[in-house]
């Protein structure tokens, strides 16, 4: 799997300069190996950063890096560490040591809460730092990257009496990854490579996906702690159809529909949908990143994860006890901006697409240029989609009706188009068996040429 942007000087300096210690407290405001923290049945490192300054009965946050990486360089390539100096919380940065430096997020071991593989050993680094530190129990949260980002997912599938909410960058549903029988490639207590799920072609309807969480803990009916999930569109590692069956899983565990109750772009070329309530903390919340590829977080991205887990203060952090009841119907609350008025002029645009296709499903990037002389303010790409395909999400842009001939509207952020310039959309869409790009593109009435 592709290491995340981190800098590897740093992160040697880092694991240079670390020292480990006994099971005692670490010293603040510097990152500390420990040892002898609990059950930790296969061999995982533990480091803690405990800032200068500490809130009253503190948070805790549960860092998971990216296979390649460990600990120490999740610390120094992550903003989690500022942020936790900002606001006063502990971070634990778990450490892989098996080949590749993958967790487990595969065998029969990993996807039960009652198991002996990775998530039982990070469990294990939680409760030493509740004790240790007096951490609020009702405030411990966990966020990861690409296999961290899988990790996630795990432990809030294994751990719901533990974790508060996760945020999970660029992973994939709980049990995706799950080991075939017999496969000699993923036995017990290893990280296997599952291709059908990094694909994206694992697709499953959300009671499936529920009921695979739900069967990691049988007989569990307490609260279930909410998702917060990020995935850049153009994903080739692990593909950016996981995004939308990890939205379909939790907000089938948590009671939400699937409708977003809002929608919006917290930064160019991020698209933002809230489900199940429009707050900062709603049940599930996901990010989706127009033209990036297997590298978040991004900047800012660590912020966000903070301020959904409530971490910062901003809004009340104790989770419910009971699950959401009635789902919401209502659409999006925040609508594109005025429809076009300024039709580009002699007709000048070029639109180029890029298509990546799996058995049943697609995503579509759509980038359109202004090549007239006059500005745009406002505009809507219309375009006819292959006989079979059916929009079922998208990004940049709203579209309707979700087949046939399709209008896309710009959003409040990417209405101006300078002439000469570009905005990119996208959306992601299923298929009969026709995966081809959209035709007879026209912008604002005005027809255009394709690249």
């Amino acid at each position: 799997m592709k290491k995340l942007l981190a800098s590897v000087a740093a992160a040697a300096a880092v694991v240079l300069g670390l020292v480990a210690l006994p099971a005692s407290p670490a010293a603040a405001a510097s990152l500390q190996q420990i040892t002898n923290f609990g059950t930790n049945p296969t061999g995982l490192g533990m480091y803690l950063y405990v800032p200068d300054r500490l809130a009253a009965s503190p948070g805790l946050l549960v860092a998971v890096h990216y296979c390649t990486g460990n600990g120490p360089a999740f610390f120094s390539g992550t903003e989690f560490r500022t942020l936790a100096d900002q606001y006063g919380f502990i971070v634990i940065y778990p450490s892989a040591t098996r080949s590749g430096n993958c967790f487990d997020n595969s065998s029969a071991g990993a996807l039960s809460h009652s198991g002996n593989s990775d998530p039982a050993g990070i469990v294990s680094m939680v409760r030493y730092v509740q004790q240790r530190y007096g951490t609020d129990v009702n405030r411990t949260f966990v966020s990861g990257a690409s296999s961290g980002g899988m990790a996630t997912n795990v432990l809030l599938g294994d751990y719901p009496d533990v974790f508060a909410a996760g945020a999970a960058f660029m992973g994939v549903p709980f049990g995706c990854f799950a080991a075939s029988a017999g496969d000699p490639t993923n036995p017990a207590n290893q990280a296997g490579w599952n291709s059908t799920c990094a694909n994206g072609q694992s697709i499953k309807t959300p009671q499936a996906w529920g009921d695979l969480v739900r069967a990691a803990y049988p007989g569990y009916s307490g609260r279930r702690p909410r998702m917060q999930l990020f995935h850049g569109t153009t994903d080739t590692t692990l593909q950016y159809p996981n995004f939308g069956e990890e939205i379909k899983q939790w907000t089938n565990v948590l009671g939400v529909s699937q409708t977003p109750v809002s929608t919006d772009s917290p930064q160019s070329g991020w698209t933002r949908t809230r489900y199940g309530s429009s707050t900062t903390q709603a049940p599930v919340e996901g990010i989706s990143v127009s033209g990036v590829g297997h590298s978040l977080p991004l900047s800012g991205q660590a912020k966000l994860a903070i301020s959904f887990f409530g971490l910062d203060g901003s809004t009340p952090t104790t989770p419910p006890t009971t699950p959401p009841t009635t789902p919401p119907t209502t659409p999006p609350t925040t609508p594109p901006t005025t429809p076009p008025t300024t039709p580009p002029t002699g007709g000048a645009c070029r639109v180029s697409s890029q298509i990546s296709a799996w058995n049943t499903g697609l995503t579509a990037n759509i980038t359109i240029t202004n090549n007239g002389s006059s500005a745009i303010n406002g505009w809507n790409l219309t375009f006819t989609l292959p006989s079979g395909q059916t929009i079922t999400s998208g990004w940049n842009a709203t579209y309707n009706p979700k087949s046939g001939q399709v209008t896309a509207t710009n959003m409040s952020y990417n209405g101006a188009l300078a002439a000469g310039g570009s905005t990119t959309i996208g959306f992601q869409a299923t298929h009969t068996g026709n995966s081809g790009a959209p035709t007879g593109y026209a912008l604002n009435g005005a027809a255009c040429t394709t690249a």
